[in-house]
């Protein structure tokens, strides 16, 4: 059973992983200065105990939703206390009439971890939640205790330039997002011998575009700018920090993983073979295991 704000057509989806978080998938009440936000986000409470034990929280990239990880969540969940949230303006979490920008996402994700988790965490970004997390940190070092950063955006893969871009022009781009996945999920549905793997995944990254207000909050998020600020400051960064890149991805490039090597003072770069842009969608296990070393050895730190 799937939780009644999901739009209908999550039922057509058959992944079972996919069903396993929509099933476990909740939504609960951020309050964020002038509004109270209806957050989407999945947890357990494996090994949620002594105060030295830091959650493990996970950051979706651009226009996706904690759908993405759906292969990553199940393996760390049974190791350690795991969440998987949907940032302001994003996946499943309440959009209509909310400002989105670097500040109101950084002010809902430090709302979350306050009133929820009320402890530091360690902070997993992928792409686009790569640069939120770092943001984060800087702005709120004493919330974090570490940062996982995958195929980040920070030195590339933002959009300043959308601050400079017409309303009109922002809107189109907003509906081509749609309409190029819509296309592709009727295509791959008028194959021959239809890939299931490939329809499930096409369902998974359209299912929060159905959400309200989805457009408004990608036209705000682009009209603010991104991340377009963030490049300069990446070496003002002070916490352990682990780098997991895709050898082969193909969105970003691999240039900037060693980029952040050579910047963050206290970072490891690990390449993750046979993985694009997505690892933790094409290599979970790996992703996984490298994850949970690097997450027990900060909180062993933290005992001592």
């Amino acid at each position: 059973m799937v939780a009644d704000f999901l739009p209908s057509s999550a039922a057509a989806i058959r992944d079972v992983e996919a069903i396993a978080l929509l099933q476990q998938l909740k939504r609960r009440v951020v309050t964020q200065s002038y509004k109270d936000i209806e957050t989407a986000y999945v947890h357990t409470a494996a090994e949620r105990s002594a105060a030295h034990t830091a959650a493990i929280v996970l950051l979706h990239g651009f226009d996706s939703s904690l759908l993405e990880f759906r292969r990553l969540f199940p393996r760390l969940a049974t190791q350690h206390e795991t969440w998987a949230i949907d940032l302001l303006g994003s996946g499943f979490t309440e959009s209509i009439n909310v400002t989105v920008n670097s500040q109101t996402i950084r002010q809902h994700l430090l709302s979350l971890i306050q009133t929820w988790i009320k402890r530091p965490v360690i902070l997993v970004g992928a792409s686009l939640g790569g640069a939120v997390a770092i943001d984060f940190a800087l702005h709120c070092p004493d919330w974090v205790r570490a940062l996982v950063i995958i195929d980040s955006v920070g030195f590339s893969g933002s959009f300043p330039v959308g601050k400079a871009l017409p309303r009109p022009l922002i809107e189109l781009g907003a509906d081509w997002l749609h309409f190029r996945k819509q296309a592709a999920l009727t295509a791959a549905l008028t194959l021959p011998i239809f890939d299931s793997m490939l329809i499930d995944a096409i369902r998974c990254s359209l299912l929060h575009q159905e959400m309200a207000g989805w457009k408004e909050a990608i036209v705000s998020f682009t009209q603010s700018g991104s991340y377009g600020d963030l490049s300069d400051r990446i070496e003002q960064v002070q916490h352990p920090t682990l780098i997991l890149w895709g050898k082969a991805d193909d969105v970003l490039g691999i240039k900037d993983a060693t980029r952040f090597k050579q910047v963050i003072s206290e970072s490891q770069l690990i390449w993750v073979e046979k993985a694009g842009h997505v690892p933790h969608l094409d290599q979970p296990e790996a992703i996984a295991a490298q994850l949970l070393r690097f997450v027990h050895k900060i909180c062993a730190a933290g005992r001592k």
